[in-house]
């Protein structure tokens, strides 16, 4: 079975459609599947419910998606960086599902084990846990929480064999290898694609039985979100 689509647009071709719950690997900026993004922009599907850990920020990652308003509610845990996500918030024009970041990853992880929920103190006591069922467990109360399964999960890895085995870089492992799982269809982004066996078993990171499409992006631009420089005397 050939996993490798040609280009981005078309490895979501025939698989994104309006109203989808997707998932979207990253932290930040860093390890974001870029040319997914842009080609998920191009596609024009609208009232998407993007999971993500954050919204990217103006103008880049998924805040292209908020400028072209086919977003139409986040489950994310951060979102501070990007003001065109806080316009629209406040001005009621998108959902939020505000979620502990360690939550959201066990949501995804719950929901590729095939865990359809789970019990945390995480938000006991806090509009987290509004309208969610509490329950005691020796003497201490917990929230439960839904795991997520979604539609599509778009995904960003350093290399890839023609199996679809993955080994990520660094911390741009970050959420992508918990939405690859629990995405009913995974489409990965790729810097590098190799034969099967030129990856070494103990440096596969995710095997390729949770992938379903990949696509080559041997030039993503990885923005750097914040720039922090130390100054040194005499330079």
């Amino acid at each position: 079975m050939n996993k490798i689509y040609p280009s981005a647009a078309e490895a979501l071709q025939g698989v994104v459609k309006d109203g989808q719950l997707l998932a979207v690997g990253g932290f930040g900026i860093c390890g974001i599947p870029e040319a997914l993004i842009d080609a998920l922009k191009g596609s024009g599907v609208k009232d998407l419910t993007c999971i993500s850990n954050n919204c990217g920020i103006d103008g880049f990652g998924l805040g292209k998606l908020l400028d072209t308003r086919q977003i139409k509610k986040m489950i994310a845990s951060y979102v501070g960086e990007n003001k065109e996500f806080e316009r629209q918030f406040l001005a009621g024009e998108l959902e939020l599902e505000f979620t502990p970041q360690g939550t959201l990853a066990e949501k995804l992880r719950a929901g590729g084990a095939g865990i359809p929920a789970f019990f945390t103190k995480t938000g006991v006591g806090t509009i987290v846990a509004d309208g969610k069922e509490l329950r005691e467990f020796d003497g201490e109360t917990y929230v439960m929480e839904r795991s997520l399964v979604p539609d599509v999960a778009l995904v960003k890895a350093d290399v890839a064999d023609k199996s679809g085995n993955l080994r990520f870089n660094l911390t741009a492992r970050n959420f992508n290898p918990a939405a690859a799982t629990a995405g009913k269809v995974c489409i990965v982004e790729v810097e590098k694609i190799v034969e099967v066996g030129e990856i070494a078993p103990d440096d596969i990171h995710l095997p390729g039985i949770y992938v379903h499409r990949i696509v080559l992006n041997a030039h993503p631009e990885k923005r750097i979100e914040k720039r922090t420089i130390t100054e040194k005397a005499g330079v």
